[in-house]
């Protein structure tokens, strides 16, 4: 309800129904209020959205949400829809979180970014995917401290503790117990993942597609099973390969794996 132009034409447009420039005059909300108003007005007309959705029966549809993290996290009227969507409409659904790739460079910024990812499947409670986009720029502002893999796999956090007010924030560093704890409720859920997301690597966004595909229950359509199904087991190794080649090509850490590479086939070789 907040753009005023869009990169794409729309199927379904909320400002059809309600805008946010019009909201925030009239009732006299800020930006924020102004969007949680417009989203509580959506699950209030539900039947306008029903009715829009039947003129594309039959279509593969991409709801584009604004990025208020509390619509995902906190406030219940993205739940509601969710739960309308697939309790009473039948829809297949999985939600797609992107979080900027550079924020790994940043240890409590990281740690904030997985707290969220967490908090905002466990308020969903729908399929959930977890990307880090704009990979490509993931040490635009920083280098990271380990491997890509670390951070895709958010497992042993509590490696980023003593980088925590590294770089003289006596905010992080007076709270850094609390990091911890954050990062105990965290991996005790298991729940959080990443995959890294450049929409420049085309063959790596085909994956992408087919991930959220079988996050949703696509491929268990009869008409594309098939054909889908042969497609997800030949890459069933994609999400390794995937960060491998994000590590090589875009972070300082690509030199390292070519060394280890080097290494590996030298001794591969027989002895003279």
């Amino acid at each position: 309800p907040a753009n005023h132009t869009l990169p794409y034409k729309c199927a379904v447009d909320i400002r059809d129904l309600i805008k946010l420039d019009e909201v925030m005059e009239e009732l006299g909300l800020g930006p924020n209020g102004g969007l949680i108003y417009c989203m509580e007005y959506l699950t209030k007309n539900l039947k306008w959205l029903k009715d829009q959705l039947n003129k594309i029966e039959g279509k593969y549809v991409i709801f584009d949400f604004p990025g208020q993290v509390e619509l995902f996290t906190q406030h219940p009227a993205c739940r509601q829809i969710a739960d309308v969507l697939t309790n009473d409409w039948n829809y297949r659904i999985c939600t797609v979180h992107l979080v900027d790739a550079h924020l790994c460079t940043d240890p409590s910024k990281y740690i904030s970014c997985v707290l969220m990812s967490l908090a905002c499947m466990l308020h969903l409670e729908t399929p959930h995917v977890n990307f880090l986009s704009k990979a490509d720029l993931i040490e635009q502002y920083g280098k990271l401290r380990f491997g890509l893999e670390f951070y895709t796999d958010v497992l042993d956090m509590k490696y980023l503790i003593p980088h925590l007010g590294s770089d003289g924030d006596p905010f992080t560093k007076k709270h850094k117990k609390l990091s911890e704890k954050i990062i105990d409720v965290v991996e005790g859920f298991g729940l959080v993942a990443f995959t890294p997301l450049s929409v420049l690597e085309k063959e790596h966004m085909k994956n992408v597609v087919q991930m959220i595909d079988k996050a949703n229950g696509y491929v268990r359509l009869p008409k594309e099973r098939n054909a889908i199904l042969n497609s997800v087991a030949k890459n069933t190794g994609w999400d390794t390969e995937a960060i491998q080649h994000f590590q090589k090509k875009y972070t300082g850490q690509g030199a390292i794996f070519e060394e280890k590479e080097a290494g590996a086939k030298l001794s591969s070789l027989p002895n003279s």
